[in-house]
């Protein structure tokens, strides 16, 4: 263990198990080859399920008072998909596009949220992840023909990620690495408009999360950056990240950040009309840490239903407003962008 009961991050394995629980940073690099968990009769995972039952997604996401843009690479073995969007706040106009291909076909992913590079080509789209060690930031460049081109870069030096491991049922498990509240430079081209994403204050967020995760299940997702202003103190940049439904067996990846510096947060409701995911959501910790309402903007919604396939994915873009607080000190949160989640899903 490392400084405040947090894993040493040099490793995810000790003797072929998973160590779970929260690391002091991100993880140097996740090889599903050392894993050598076994089920409930003392079996270990043979090949084909080792190849099928792995899972991967990378998601590069941004925000700003003019625009919202995500992208999404997602490895479920048999098949990988992609996708990518982006919402401009003034007129309201969304371009969306995604991609699921066979197998490995057109995608290759880091093992590492620390170093290397994840690439998606197919025609004219091609997207490229990068994660840079030193100094630490993490980018995404996206060529999409003459409609779409990305190139944004989310420096971290001196942030602390969220950086966790959980069980997924009996002998299953999940690696997250998460971020939120940091600024973005860069350019965003979508037709004949140039945005300048350091002019316009765009944040970002990523997740890397990897695993052995669950046959069947589902999970709500809040995320948002921006400022927030306390009565008498200056202004501070903050991030948040909440979860229901994943990685909460025994410790939990419900967190946010004032000034990169992590503030860990307890479980989390999130109330909402399932059959009306638009209509105004809230969100409240039981510790009392967070109390947030979100506004829908607008949404990517995927779905597949096959007979062993199924998901229904709902990434809701828009505004939050309420406020956050650690120890005696309200962060007010007042129209900030961000997302949230409602996913089911099947694999």
């Amino acid at each position: 263990m490392s400084r405040a009961g947090l894993l040493d991050p040099e490793s995810l394995f000790t003797q072929g198990q998973p160590r779970f629980g929260r690391f002091a940073d991100s993880v140097q690099r996740i090889d599903p080859a050392l894993d050598d968990q076994r089920d409930a009769f003392g079996h270990a995972r043979g090949l084909l399920a080792r190849h099928l039952g792995y899972k991967q997604f990378q998601y590069f996401g941004g925000m700003s008072r003019d625009l919202i843009f995500g992208c999404a690479l997602i490895d479920l073995g048999y098949l990988n998909s992609v996708f990518l969007y982006v919402f401009d706040r003034h007129s309201g106009e969304k371009l969306t596009h995604s991609v699921r291909l066979p197998g490995h076909l057109g995608m290759t992913l880091s093992q590492s949220p620390v170093e290397g590079e994840s690439r998606f080509q197919s025609g004219d789209l091609n997207i490229v992840q990068r994660y840079q060690g030193t100094p630490r930031s993490k980018s995404l460049q996206v060529r999409w023909g003459d409609t779409l081109s990305i190139d944004a870069d989310m420096p971290e030096t001196g942030f602390e990620p969220m950086s966790l491991c959980t069980r997924a049922g009996y002998h299953g498990w999940v690696y997250a690495n998460k971020t939120a509240g940091l600024p973005l430079t860069g350019t965003l081209r979508w037709g004949s408009r140039l945005v300048d994403l350091a002019a316009c204050g765009a944040m970002g967020h990523h997740d890397f999360s990897c695993g052995y995760m669950r046959r069947e299940t589902w999970w709500n997702w809040a995320c948002l950056s921006g400022l927030s202003q306390p009565a008498n103190a200056p202004a501070v940049t903050i991030g948040l990240n909440l979860s229901c439904g994943v990685n909460e067996t025994t410790h939990s990846e419900n967190c946010l950040w004032l000034d990169g510096r992590l503030v860990p947060v307890t479980g989390t409701a999130f109330h909402f009309e399932q059959r009306k995911p638009l209509a105004p959501w809230h969100i409240v910790s039981l510790d009392g840490q967070v109390d947030l309402r979100f506004t829908a903007l607008g949404r990517h919604q995927e779905k597949m239903r096959l007979p062993l396939v199924a998901s229904h994915f709902q990434q809701i873009f828009g505004v939050f407003d309420g406020h956050l607080r650690v120890n005696e000190t309200i962060y007010p949160v007042t129209s900030l962008t961000g997302f949230v989640e409602d996913q089911f899903v099947r694999w």
